[in-house]
Parts: C-alpha cells; structure tokens; sequence
C-alpha cells in the first residue's frame, strides 16, 4: 500500500473511533477497573471494536496492537497501534483533552500517526517523508532561545517513580515555573507540533501511548527521542521527551541529568 493510501485508511479508522466515542462524553459512562485498576469505559471499547473491524476488512493482513483487546498478527512486518481513548481520565472528568492514537508501525518504526480529538474537531496527521497537517493545514513547532524560556508539559508527576520524578523536577527546576503544564496526555504533543508548547517530558509510556505522537512531533520538524536521546521504536521503555526545537534536546538531557545514571 502507499503511504497516501495509509493515511487514508488512518483518517477513516479516526472517523470511526470518534463516532463511537462521542455518545458517551460526558454521558452514562459504564466505569469498571481493569486489573491495573485504571478506569476503563464503554467508549473506549466501542472505538477499538470499530478500528478492528475497519482494519479486518481493510487490511486484513496487517498485525493490530490494541490497548484494549490485545494483539493479532503482531509479527507481521506492517503493524498498527490503536489507544481508542488516550487519557481516560481528562475523559472521564469531562475534558475534552482526551484522543484517539493510531500508529501505523513498519518492522518496529512508527511511520504514520494520527491524534484525533473527536470533541474539539482537532486532528493532527503525521507521516514519515510528509509534513504534519493540523485539520489539513501544515503544523510546524516554534523555536526555543533556551530552556528558561520554554513551556513544559507532562500529564502528571504522580505517573513518575521516584527516580523519574528527580529528574523531572531538576528538569522543572530550569524552565519558568509558571511555563510547566499539568494534565493533557497525547493532546499536549499536539500542541508541540503545533508551536503551542515546547517541550513534554514523560516515563513510564507504553508503544500505544507514544507510536502516534512521533511521525507528527518530527513531520512538524520537532525531535521525539527517549531520556537518552536514542530513537524510539517498538522495544523502547517508555520514557519520552517530545522537543519543538531539537537544538535544545542537549540542554534537555543535561538538564535531566538522566546520561549520568541511565
């Protein structure tokens, strides 16, 4: 398939991801624990049922990683990565701050992503050898002069361990106080693509949690790396720094001070 053809599929597996969503924002929403004990609902079910069953018939061979039902196939060469609700909890609150991640992997490297946010009408669409589209407009990050100047996000600090959290707060510690975001999930990475924010710093992701974001946080022309500055791809561990600028992602680690101790 070609990539036009991808990001085709991709925007029709959003589209049925946000129609299955949308009846239960804000609505009777069916909570349970998982096993992990976090919230999950109906909504989240309906949209990885929908992108299953589109991706079934559309592209039968490929494998599928779905937060929610498991894997199929994910030995194939062409894998795609579904979170139908990335941050049930801004969800579950109300927030329309939530979204839908779709990662299209080719032997393990994400080379297409979409966050959509079926609320706010907001989709970001990145694909590796094309520029991120924000509804259809090309994104683009902003530059940042230095660290001191630029706005942090991460979800929240509860989600670091001990040893992630000193490492964020002497991170916090070098950017105006009043510039750190708390709360947004995959729709503060949106944001970097779009030149809203600078900088989210976050550990403890899983592939469905940050395939998507890459393909968009580059294609806007930012730079996605784990604490260590590596690539990430489908055996990473999960801690995640998204960077408008990449001539900042020195003074990034540095401030981190994650290389001294990894």
């Amino acid at each position: 398939m070609s990539m036009e053809s991808d990001i085709l599929l991709a925007t029709a597996l959003a589209d049925a991801a946000g129609a299955a969503i949308r009846p239960f924002f804000r609505g009777e929403i069916g909570l349970e624990d998982k096993a992990d004990a976090s919230p999950v609902t109906l909504a989240d079910r309906a949209a990885e049922e929908a992108m299953r069953a589109l991706l079934k018939r559309e592209a039968p061979r490929d494998g599928i990683v779905g937060e929610e039902f498991g894997n199929e196939r994910d030995d194939a060469s062409r894998v795609w990565v579904l979170d139908p609700i990335d941050g049930t909890t801004s969800f579950v609150a109300g927030r329309p701050i939530f979204g839908t991640l779709i990662a299209l992997m080719q032997d393990g490297w994400p080379v297409l992503g979409i966050i959509d946010q079926p609320i706010s009408g907001e989709r970001w669409i990145g694909a590796v050898g094309h520029k991120t589209l924000f509804n259809g407009k090309p994104a683009s990050t902003r530059r940042c002069r230095a660290l001191d100047d630029a706005v942090l996000g991460t979800t929240s600090p509860h989600l670091f361990n001990d040893h992630e959290a000193e490492h964020f707060l002497s991170l916090a510690g070098k950017v105006a106080r009043r510039r750190i975001i708390y709360g947004g999930d995959c729709y503060n990475y949106g944001l970097v693509a779009s030149g809203h924010v600078d900088l989210v710093v976050e550990a403890g992701l899983k592939l469905h949690d940050f395939a998507a974001l890459i393909p968009i946080i580059e294609g806007a022309g930012g730079t996605m790396s784990d604490w260590n500055g590596n690539p990430l791809h489908a055996s990473s561990n999960g801690d995640v720094i998204a960077l408008g600028d990449p001539a900042r992602l020195e003074d990034v680690m540095e401030a981190l001070g994650h290389h001294h101790c990894s």
